[in-house]
Order: C-alpha cells, then sequence, then structure tokens
C-alpha cells in the first residue's frame, strides 16, 4: 500500500472523496425512486410506468429517468475523474464537486415532474464533465510529449 500512495499525488485524497460523494448522491436517488414506486405504486421489474399501471405514470417515470440518466453518466464521470485526477487533482476535484452538486439539482429537478426543471442548475454538469474531458486530454498530450 505505501508503494502506492507514494506514486500519487497528496491532493489525490479529494478526487476519492469527490467519488465517495457521488456515491451517496446516487443512494439517495435509489431510495427516492423506491419511496415514488410505492406512491406511485408502480412495481419491479416495471422500469418506465404506463397509464397501465398508474395515472401518476409521468410523475413516476420523471424521478426514474433523473436516476437513469445520471446512472448513464456514472462511467464517463467516474474514469475521468480517476484518471484526471492523477495530473491534476485540485481541477477535477473542483469539476467533480461542480459535477455532483449540479446532478443533484439535475435529480430534484426531473424528480418534480417537470422535466424542464432539471436544467438551471442541473444544466451545469455538462460544463464539468467538458472540463474533466479537457483536463484528461491535456494529460494525454502531456504523457505523449514527455
Amino acid at each position: 500500500m505505501t508503494g502506492i500512495v507514494e506514486l500519487l499525488p497528496k491532493e489525490y485524497g479529494y478526487i476519492l472523496l469527490n467519488l465517495v460523494a457521488y456515491c451517496f448522491l446516487n443512494i439517495y436517488m435509489q431510495i427516492q425512486v423506491g419511496r415514488a414506486r410505492k406512491k406511485y405504486r408502480v412495481s419491479y421489474p416495471t422500469l418506465y410506468a404506463t397509464e397501465a399501471d398508474t395515472k401518476d405514470f409521468k410523475l413516476f417515470n420523471c424521478v426514474q429517468r433523473g436516476h437513469q440518466n445520471s446512472l448513464e453518466t456514472l462511467p464517463i464521470f467516474f474514469v475521468l475523474m480517476v484518471v484526471g485526477g492523477l495530473k491534476h487533482p485540485l481541477i477535477c476535484s473542483g469539476l467533480g464537486l461542480g459535477y455532483t452538486v449540479s446532478r443533484f439539482f439535475y435529480f430534484t429537478g426531473y424528480s418534480s415532474g417537470d422535466p424542464k426543471g432539471r436544467l438551471p442548475i442541473g444544466g451545469l454538469n455538462s460544463v464539468a464533465i467538458i472540463g474533466l474531458i479537457l483536463v484528461n486530454l491535456t494529460f494525454g498530450v502531456s504523457l505523449l510529449k514527455a
């Protein structure tokens, strides 16, 4: 273990804390989907409800979709954080924090039942991802030039 710690920048701990914070956000979203299943009476394995399942199918689907979209982008976020953080841990940590906070607002806005509610603050998650992509690109180029 000592060898790994010596290879990583000290600030890499912020990357790990960011990833754990996002895990807690994901657990929060899972709980909200579970509550919505009970509230709108949508049983498993139904992923998205129809009018035949519940009259509130659109409300349930907004909660489910907010979580599903976060799951779809989770691998991209995690990889960009883990790799980019090797070279630029503080920049990636800042972008990761911004991403996690904006994802919270994305989910809560979507869960309101109006899909447009996800965009005002939640839409900033795209800015954070673009920033992480740029950090990883510069890291890749610096490795090629070394």
